[in-house]
């Protein structure tokens, strides 16, 4: 019960807090393994101290670049010939039938790629024109073109590739592997977000939340303009010194309640107050892109002071080299509906191709040439893929050409890390429609990503209410790594 001179010992008090501490001892003499695993041992007052995983890891790190709104694989990376003889003919009943569209209505038609196609490098990669820096790094790549979900609007999707449900409320990839490994860092985030655009991804800030983890592992959302972290800096008035003893005393009063309560996330928020007061005399050195050479930000096409999806590549650079475990880059506005010309393969996607192609390529010839590309796993895909049918709106031909969502397919590629670099790996019919060889599910994809960081998804899990939750997903047994994506 809680000592407290002015609390009545009164009958109600009892009952109230006898009760919770009886609760508190059955709990506490259950077993804390499950069937499938444990729960990893943490000190609260050093949540991020580096672990060891339960196998040797082949990636130490992990950047991962998501295209918010789902890039086109059909215009980039899936190169479908067979397509062109069927451009601007009806769309087959087989492929209507039973499947659900976002905007789809009536017999739209069919729509061959917009884009020419070349290969590239000895892995003979079929990249598009729309990706030339990128196409110089194809033996880099480890591109999935069988990869298949099975959500089709973006919200949902997005929260499945993330944290592999589509309800909110669980844990992100970052928050699993910040979780799992700790953080090379002390002074710095272990799971950093940046985002470009001009706009979160549809299913907000779920996709890098901490869900039932414990909250010091959600991932922190830094700008790559400005000020990394708003109110990063001490307020006018005070100085270091008085930071400093303010601390102290807020750190006495949570260590007063965390030995009354009992609740750890007291003990961490102490170490989160202490992380914050070390980051503002390391992230903004971090994050300060001015430090680079002229010759850095030609090869990225970098505009220091200006918030850009080149810039956050940058900063990711800077940030596995500082020990940073997970950084997740968000870019939107992929979403190639047609409906406006921002929207359309012939305009907006050109657009959005040029301000990534360049940083890609850039961050992978960067990461070689530091010698982190080795132990760094590079991602980059969307939440699910496009249809072959043109969009048709209401069933009439939009002014702009589109495609609407397609679960059945879509294309994600991999670098370094220990995944096979040159591999094409995977295949989908002869439209691009649906993945039909090597399918690679979510969370197959999540089960193949743990397993290069040295975790086996089956005992990486987190009891919740009697319930061994993992990122994997416990709704899907089946999941399992891919070994044909990783190098021997």
């Amino acid at each position: 019960m809680i000592d407290h001179p002015l609390l009545n010992p009164t009958r109600r008090h009892f009952l109230r807090n006898g009760s919770l501490s009886l609760a508190g001892l059955w709990l506490a003499s259950q077993p804390q393994a499950t069937a499938a695993g444990a729960v990893l041992a943490k000190d609260p007052a050093y949540p991020w101290k580096p672990a060891e995983p339960h196998f040797p890891a082949k990636a130490k790190r992990v950047i991962y670049l998501h295209m918010a709104g789902s890039p086109s694989q059909l215009e980039l990376f899936d190169y479908k010939p067979e397509l062109l003889k069927l451009d601007g003919k009806d769309c087959p009943q087989s492929f209507l039938a039973g499947k659900q569209f976002a905007f789809i209505q009536g017999v739209p038609k069919m729509l061959a790629s917009q884009y020419p196609f070349q290969q590239h490098g000895q892995s003979g990669h079929w990249i598009s024109d729309r990706l030339p820096f990128l196409a110089g790094h194809a033996d880099d790549l480890c591109i999935v073109k069988s990869m298949y979900t099975d959500q089709f609007n973006h919200g949902p999707a997005q929260l499945l590739m993330h944290t592999g449900s589509q309800s909110p409320g669980n844990a992100s990839f970052g928050s699993w592997a910040t979780y799992g490994l700790g953080s090379e860092n002390d002074n710095l985030p272990g799971f950093v977000v940046l985002t470009s655009g001009g706009k979160n991804p549809d299913a907000g800030k779920s996709v890098w939340g901490a869900g039932y983890l414990p909250s010091v592992y959600q991932g922190v959302q830094c700008r790559s303009a400005g000020e990394p972290v708003l109110f990063l800096q001490d307020p006018p008035g005070i100085d270091r010194s008085q930071r400093r003893r303010s601390l102290d005393a807020l750190a006495e009063i949570n260590a007063l309640t965390a030995a009354q309560v009992g609740d750890p996330e007291t003990v961490t928020r102490i170490a989160q107050y202490e992380m914050a007061f070390r980051m503002q005399l390391h992230a903004s050195e971090a994050f300060d892109l001015g430090k680079e050479p002229p010759s850095v930000h030609e090869l990225y096409g970098t505009q220091p002071g200006k918030e850009s999806f080149a810039n956050n590549c940058l900063l990711a650079r800077r940030l596995v080299e500082r020990g940073v475990r997970f950084i997740q880059l968000f870019d939107w506005g992929w979403d190639s509906h047609g409906a406006s010309q921002s929207e359309a393969l012939n305009h907006g996607f050109k657009d959005k191709c040029k301000s990534v192609d360049q940083a890609c390529a850039a961050l992978l010839t960067d990461l070689q040439r530091q010698g982190l590309l080795e132990d760094t796993l590079v991602i980059w895909g969307g939440e699910f893929g496009r249809t072959p049918m043109r969009e048709n709106r209401q069933g009439q031909e939009m002014a702009f050409i589109g495609r609407d969502h397609n679960p059945g397919a879509f294309t994600l590629w991999m670098a370094g890390g220990g995944v096979k670099p040159g591999l094409s790996y995977g295949s989908t019919d002869e439209m691009g429609y649906q993945a039909v060889v090597d399918k690679v599910s979510v969370h197959d994809f999540h089960a193949t990503v743990l397993a290069l960081l040295g975790f086996d998804h089956l005992r990486f899990n987190y009891p919740i209410n009697g319930v061994p939750m993992r990122l994997s997903n416990v709704t899907k047994p089946g999941s399992k790594p891919v070994p044909g994506l990783m190098a021997g």
